[in-house]
């Protein structure tokens, strides 16, 4: 019987390295200081490493890299009436 052989990575990659390298580019726009927010960049720069990493992100989606969709927001639950 032939052993499997162990892949250094338990599975697929998440992310492509495209994906990567628009991530880096927004935390280097970030510390530059001109990595701004909101649509064409009205709301102000961005001062946050979280923000930029998800500005990264949301690029890459666009250009059709290989990205997990974003997580659904919890719905707060509604209260019947009683």
């Amino acid at each position: 019987m032939a052993k499997k052989r162990a892949s250094k990575r338990g599975s697929k990659r998440k992310y492509s390295p495209a994906a990567g390298k628009s991530v880096a580019s927004a935390v280097r726009r970030q510390k530059k200081g001109t990595l701004r927010s909101g649509r064409r960049g009205r709301a102000g720069r961005v001062k946050s490493r979280k923000q930029a990493i998800a500005i990264g992100l949301s690029e890459a989606r666009k250009k059709g890299a290989k990205v997990p969709a974003r997580r659904k927001k919890s719905s707060s639950r509604k209260r019947s009436p009683s």
